[in-house]
């Protein structure tokens, strides 16, 4: 049976597949339009089962807020041109509009959903099946709060949401906010809600760092007072470096060595343990003053904090909750 090109435009219609591809598709079933796409589906997953070793490390992230319910969702395929493509934006765009009118949960709630008469991980097989790139929902955040707002980056790579406290949220209030996240990445909304894990490693660290600056300033000391300078005996290699290019002599280079194994020795057993641990409460705490969202510096006005910026619109107004995707390594 001889196939027409009104079949094949429609098929195309349908399917958006190849023009060969329709026209093989209505060729093996005798031009019967539902047949032909069932097979174009399954060609679609057969090109998913293919693609499955494959990474998915470029994509299209979206967000979106209806009333108190925000989501985002990364639709992720293999290449930039894909994830730039018009067909390939607009699949994202309608499977998170089906998410934030279902209000879905979970990522398991996205693929479930039923877009006419298709879930959408049928949906995703057959843009497989289109670009022959493996494609899948690389990140779903969701939250609920009495406001909410969204936020997307140009690009579509990068995209955030957050919820406040109260209701009737200016919008340009919401999108600096949401903006800020998205510039400043916090791990928290405040210090209360930071993970004590986080707290914990971040206090570790800081001591750490305090007790091997107060050693160093004590070698760099006894360095000077050696009539060394301590600029040339900061690690083993410098010195190794610096006696090959002949800025120190073999006498200097062991007379350091000395100096700072035994400054490094007196210095760690005279440490005050609470100076220290109050060196390093100062040190988490700028932590948290750079980490948690209502304590940054506000990006528009950086002589307020964002709590202060957020009080000054509507009284009591603070943040619930906030959401970040990004496709690209921060």
């Amino acid at each position: 049976m001889a196939v027409t090109m009104a079949e094949i435009t429609k098929l195309r219609h349908l399917t958006s597949a190849g023009l060969m591809d329709c026209k093989k598709a209505l060729a093996e079933t005798n031009g019967d339009i539902e047949a032909a796409v069932e097979i174009l589906r399954k060609k679609g997953q057969a090109v998913a089962a293919k693609r499955e070793d494959r990474e998915a490390a470029e994509g299209c992230v979206l967000s979106k807020n209806e009333g108190s319910f925000a989501a985002i969702l990364a639709l992720n395929c293999e290449t930039d041109f894909v994830a730039k493509n018009a067909g390939f934006v607009a699949l994202t765009n309608l499977i998170l509009d089906n998410a934030v009118a279902a209000k879905a949960k979970n990522v398991e709630e996205v693929k479930a959903l039923v877009i006419d008469g298709r879930t959408v991980a049928d949906l995703i097989v057959e843009e497989v099946g289109k670009t022959g790139e493996k494609m899948e929902i690389g990140a779903y955040e969701c939250l609920e709060a009495p406001s909410t707002t969204s936020y997307n980056h140009l690009g579509n790579k990068l995209a955030t949401i957050v919820g406040f406290n109260l209701e009737g949220v200016d919008y340009q209030v919401g999108r600096d906010v949401a903006m800020q996240v998205a510039s400043m990445n916090p791990v928290a909304v405040d210090r209360d809600s930071v993970p004590a894990a986080i707290v914990e490693s971040e206090r570790n660290v800081a001591i750490e760092k305090t007790k091997e600056e107060l050693v160093k300033k004590a070698v760099n000391n006894a360095l000077s007072k050696a009539g060394l300078n301590p600029n040339h005996f900061d690690t083993d290699a410098h010195i190794d470096s610096n006696l090959s290019k002949g800025w120190i002599n073999e006498e200097e280079a062991a007379k350091g060595r000395q100096i700072i194994a035994e400054a490094s020795e007196a210095a760690a057993a005279s440490i005050k343990e609470q100076m220290v641990q109050n060196i390093a409460t100062g040190r988490v705490n700028k932590f948290f003053k750079e980490s948690c969202l209502t304590e940054q510096e506000f990006i528009k006005e950086p002589k307020e904090t964002v709590a202060q910026y957020l009080n000054g619109a509507m009284k009591g107004l603070t943040v619930s909750a906030f959401k970040r995707v990004n496709l690209n390594q921060d």
